[in-house]
């Protein structure tokens, strides 16, 4: 995809980028896609379908209680907890407030943690990284931001994240809609927003502005972006074969040049899918 090679104008020492359609086909690559790379809060998604699995699993439910008192599951896992960015403090009662909240990824782990009686790292690896065949996928700390992988590894998840074997239609459906619509919050990086949508340790686009995605994203795209300079989106509905996702991994931290690169390079690749659907 001649789209990817936008990246060899971006300020980071390496880039590593893909492209995956609805029937988990690589349409493109461009940079190492065997090389790791620190996720930061990629991380996060990953994290929150190991949590998806383990309700598929019947270990925990969505609306049992799991952190402040009132919180439940879904409360972590959609930034309404009132847990603290960083800080395991209560800010807000539960579902009053987004606050993205690197804590509240933190107490779900060591909730799951305790249901399953298996570390949370372990039970990613054995929840989603060896189903879906991500060798090169680690959690080395924080489920909230401690990850490391590689874009093969991510392109594999993003196949998944389209068209899903681990979770059941239904309860992806739910991942990847609003929960508690309506909430104000900030996105890190891009400010207030009003509202700050979320899924279930997806962020949704919705009609946010300014936004790390790309202005022709449809408002159902879903996916995260890490401070460490990398993204990974999915767009349900870039193709006519039933949407596509993108991933992209630099060594760069998040900042300005980001802002500025990202949203033209997702508009890029998605005008280049478009025309190879017409095609």
């Amino acid at each position: 995809m001649q789209s990817l090679l936008m990246t060899d104008n971006w300020p980071v020492p390496t880039a590593a980028t893909a492209v995956v359609t609805a029937d988990g086909t690589v349409a493109g690559t461009h940079g190492p896609q065997e090389k790791r790379f620190f996720l930061a809060s990629v991380t996060k998604p990953i994290a929150a379908y190991a949590a998806l699995v383990a309700v598929e699993e019947g270990a925990i439910e969505l609306d049992e209680p799991a952190g402040p008192a009132g919180s439940t599951v879904r409360h972590l896992l959609a930034h309404t907890s009132g847990l603290g960015f960083d800080e395991h403090r209560i800010f807000a009662p539960p579902g009053n407030r987004r606050l993205y909240s690197n804590a509240g990824f933190e107490t779900l782990g060591d909730h799951i943690a305790k249901a399953t009686d298996i570390p949370f790292a372990d039970y990613v690896r054995e929840a989603v990284a060896v189903p879906l065949g991500m060798t090169q996928t680690t959690l080395e700390g924080s489920p909230a931001k401690d990850g490391w992988s590689t874009a093969a590894d991510l392109s594999r998840f993003a196949a998944e994240l389209l068209a899903p074997r681990l979770l059941s239609p239904a309860l992806h459906a739910e991942a990847t809609a609003v929960v508690h619509p309506g909430l104000k919050g900030v996105l890190p990086g891009y400010g207030h927003q009003n509202p700050n949508d979320w899924g279930l340790g997806l962020e949704i686009r919705d009609h946010k502005s300014p936004h790390w995605t790309g202005t022709s994203s449809s408002p159902r795209t879903f996916g995260h972006f890490g401070q460490s300079g990398t993204f990974l989106w999915v767009d349900p509905t870039a193709t006519s074969t039933g949407g596509a996702a993108c991933v992209a991994l630099t060594d760069l931290p998040f900042g300005d040049w980001a802002v500025q690169a990202w949203p033209p390079f997702t508009d890029a690749v998605l005008a280049e899918l478009a025309s190879r659907s017409l095609g």
